[in-house]
């Protein structure tokens, strides 16, 4: 009977550059995994806060902004975490949302009160600090990733 339970040096595989190359990539694009579940939480609270707040029937309009603007947050963090290295590019696109939630109780809304103001100034300001995080580290693993050589 053979023996299976031998294992052998994996320098002399012939695939061990590819394959390490593969893991590094694999590994480069989770830099920012600690973000991936706060984004998610973010947008979960962005999507609710109408009726945690209870403005569900003096803001209509921002009601129904703050659930679309939540649902997009928590796809933006779900697509960070399920091809971190196809979605990171987006991390700015997060950064304008931020801008946005900012400046939303203005533009949608009808005279808010404070408590709207100063909720979505909060959530604006998570936000874009969120996507400023995922953007510099996705640029920092890019730039890494660039000046690797390859041997």
């Amino acid at each position: 009977m053979a023996n299976v339970s031998h294992r052998g040096d994996m320098s002399t595989h012939p695939d061990v550059s590819e394959m390490r190359e593969r893991y590094d990539r694999m590994l480069g694009g989770r830099d920012v995994a600690l973000v991936d579940g706060p984004v998610f939480l973010l947008g979960l609270y962005c999507a609710a806060s109408p009726w945690i707040l209870h403005y569900t029937a003096s803001q209509p309009a921002l009601m129904t902004h703050n659930l679309i603007m939540g649902i997009a947050i928590g796809l933006l963090a779900l697509g960070f975490t399920r091809a971190p290295e196809r979605m990171y590019g987006l991390s700015w696109a997060m950064c304008a949302l931020g801008v946005w939630m900012i400046i939303a109780p203005w533009i949608v809304g009808s005279a808010p009160d404070t408590g709207v103001i100063i909720n979505n100034v909060v959530i604006g300001a998570l936000a874009l600090l969120l996507g400023i995080v995922c953007a510099a580290t996705s640029e920092k693993a890019t730039k890494a990733t660039k000046s690797t050589p390859r041997p």
